[in-house]
């Protein structure tokens, strides 16, 4: 019979690539965890994990065992969730894994909503970058996650998640004031292909929107300076350091005066916006709470 704990560790190592990250991920030493995975290769009778690099990289036989790992687990989830059910679960803590204007856009007001309508359900949130939530769901230390995606990441097809879009969001150009264009009613990229460009650092999702647009319009962005705080980046264009790209809602409340902010033609860069839990627990009667008031107060956002 094989042990389902033991699957969770397999899915750990093959999310972190590592023994000794995925027990940093599951707070177990990475002894506990190459033993348990021994025991789990002896259950199956297989070989599940080969060593790549510095790494480790799962069979052939692992990758079927992973496979219904997912399932399995995700099962486990709905038994739980159908448990708090029938137990009338209506209060409890749900951690939320958020990136700062989301967590403004969406989680706080969703926050305020659910103190007046499910006063049980206490929320705690955790700021994560948009590609560092899911992680965070994945490895258990968040319960839903707000994320946006990116290349490179889980898909609406992961059978480790459930996925719910919430909105999607422009990015504007925020150029110098003194720039050539800062008087255009609006910005062709392909406009911008010689500046030189203030963004966030590679790994980050807005990144990846930037690159992409960019890529669209037909140049590679040259980036001289790199920040992954909105702020920080709108006062370095402000300073005449370079241009760049923002999501609008980041720039609700800045301090704008030393820059022109524009709309953008042609490729459009567009931040999409999803909330997501591990598959199984969306029906959790904490978890579907928070994430029905997240969809409607991300229906409540201004048009952009």
């Amino acid at each position: 019979m094989i042990d389902p704990r033991r699957l969770r560790i397999l899915r750990a190592v093959a999310d972190h690539r590592t023994v000794t990250a995925a027990a940093a991920a599951l707070y177990l030493t990475p002894s506990a965890v190459s033993q348990q995975l021994a025991a789990l290769e002896q259950e199956t009778g297989h070989a599940l994990l080969t060593r790549s690099g510095r790494g480790v990289r799962l069979t052939a036989a692992g990758e079927i065992l992973l496979g219904h790992a997912h399932q399995v687990l995700a099962q486990l989830e709905r038994a739980e969730a159908e448990l708090a059910a029938y137990a009338g679960g209506s209060a409890g803590e749900v951690t939320v894994a958020a990136f700062a204007t989301g967590i403004a856009e969406v989680l706080a007001p969703a926050i305020a909503r659910l103190a007046l309508e499910q006063p049980g359900i206490r929320l705690r949130v955790r700021d994560a970058e948009g590609d560092q939530s899911l992680p965070l769901l994945l490895d258990g230390e968040a319960d839903v996650a707000l994320a946006v995606e990116y290349r490179g990441g889980p898909g609406a097809d992961d059978a480790r998640l459930s996925v719910l879009p919430l909105y999607a969001e422009p990015f504007d150009a925020v150029l110098p004031s003194g720039h050539p264009l800062a008087d255009a009613p609006a910005v062709s990229l392909a406009d911008l292909s010689d500046s030189d460009w203030v963004g966030q650092y590679p790994g980050n999702p807005c990144h990846d929107v930037t690159l992409l647009a960019c890529e669209l319009a037909g140049f590679q962005p040259r980036f001289v300076h790199s920040s992954d705080d909105f702020r920080a980046v709108t006062a370095l264009v402000g300073a005449g350091a370079g241009v760049a790209l923002v999501p609008r809602s980041a720039l609700r409340g800045m301090d704008l005066k030393e820059v022109q902010v524009r709309p953008v033609t042609g490729a459009a860069a567009t931040r999409r916006v999803f909330a997501a839990t591990r598959r199984g627990a969306e029906t959790h009667p904490l978890i579907a709470p928070v994430l029905a008031a997240l969809v409607r107060e991300s229906e409540r956002l201004p048009a952009h």
